[in-house]
């Protein structure tokens, strides 16, 4: 079921005029980076299907990623790549692009919607945490649309260079397919040191 901005309402209602749907994709993967995006929407915006990424087929992901880049009063994209989550860990990486994405927005946006559970950012904005926020709020959603396809085509760039592990298939995760190829293969130069079990190999 397609989102609503009932959430932003809310904000818009008491005049925040500018409200960022903050979101991350890449968190679990063995290897590549992490991306944060950050959306700003006009209360007149209308976008049709707005839902949480993981909900949506590549198609419609591809499709909805055009509209928002066209709709949205602006948008932010950040990403640590895996030397960085190595060295500051998995956690302070995700914050940290969090934070980098809002900043890459070419508005100040007034309040933030962050997807995730009691997480905060390192800004001076007023900002809530949404348990499931890419599933509840248009805006989350949004972000999470932008980092989602911007990550899954890094993720088929790095196909094109390592392509016997399979990453245009699985992205990185932790698949059944993606274990035995590092059994196989051993890690490549996107894979993360510090997560198990590429840091066995």
């Amino acid at each position: 079921m397609a989102l609503s901005f009932r959430y932003e309402k809310k904000f818009w209602d008491v005049d925040f005029e500018y409200i960022a749907g903050v979101d991350e994709v890449g968190r679990g993967p063995l290897a590549g980076p992490i991306v944060a995006a950050a959306v700003i929407f006009s209360p007149k915006t209308k976008i049709k299907g707005l839902n949480d990424s993981k909900q949506l087929t590549p198609t419609l992901r591809e499709k909805l990623y055009l509209e928002i880049q066209e709709k949205a009063l602006a948008v932010g994209i950040a990403l640590l790549d895996h030397k960085m989550i190595d060295k500051i860990n998995i956690g302070k990486a995700n914050r940290l692009a969090l934070k980098m994405a809002v900043e890459a927005l070419s508005i100040t946006p007034q309040y933030l919607l962050i997807d995730g559970k009691r997480m905060r950012i390192d800004l001076p904005i007023q900002q809530v945490s949404l348990v499931k926020g890419d599933g509840r709020c248009a805006s989350i959603a949004a972000a999470s649309i932008i980092a989602k396809v911007t990550r899954d085509r890094m993720m088929l760039q790095f196909h094109q260079k390592y392509p016997h592990y399979g990453f245009d298939r699985h992205k990185g995760y932790g698949t059944k397919e993606h274990f035995r190829k590092l059994e196989k293969f051993g890690p490549c130069l996107i894979h993360r040191r510090s997560f198990y079990p590429v840091s066995q190999y």
